[in-house]
């Protein structure tokens, strides 16, 4: 798993990520995740569009897949919480992409597929 975790690390630690294509999610463009990676752990926050504030956290599971839990509070004052199991790849430029399956745990319900772009600096 340590050569996992290195390449997680080195694709996710201390970088910014905005949607490609969320079309069930509340996440766009317009939020951007950033994402802190300590050994297996994974942290984070994400804003903007129509997410006022939003933590996440979660821990590498393989070589190129994650597993994350996250809550937000929206522009409109609803509180939400769901889970997510994504992968970890990257597009013909080199820059790191996710796609995630996942659900509501809780303020919503249903799920779907989202894929993420790393966003340049």
């Amino acid at each position: 798993m340590d050569n996992a975790l290195s390449r997680v690390n080195k694709r996710l630690n201390d970088r910014r990520f905005a949607a490609a294509d969320n079309a069930h999610g509340l996440s766009s463009a317009d939020t951007v995740f950033h994402y802190q990676v300590v050994e297996e752990v994974i942290t984070g926050t994400y804003q903007g569009g129509q997410i006022q504030t939003g933590h996440l956290i979660g821990r590498v599971t393989g070589p190129d897949t994650i597993e994350l839990l996250y809550h937000c509070l929206t522009t409109e004052g609803e509180m939400l919480a769901g889970w997510s199991r994504g992968i970890v790849g990257a597009d013909q430029t080199g820059r790191t992409t996710l796609t995630f399956e996942w659900g509501w745990l809780s303020g919503a319900s249903g799920g779907g597929v989202s894929s993420y772009i790393e966003l340049a600096d």
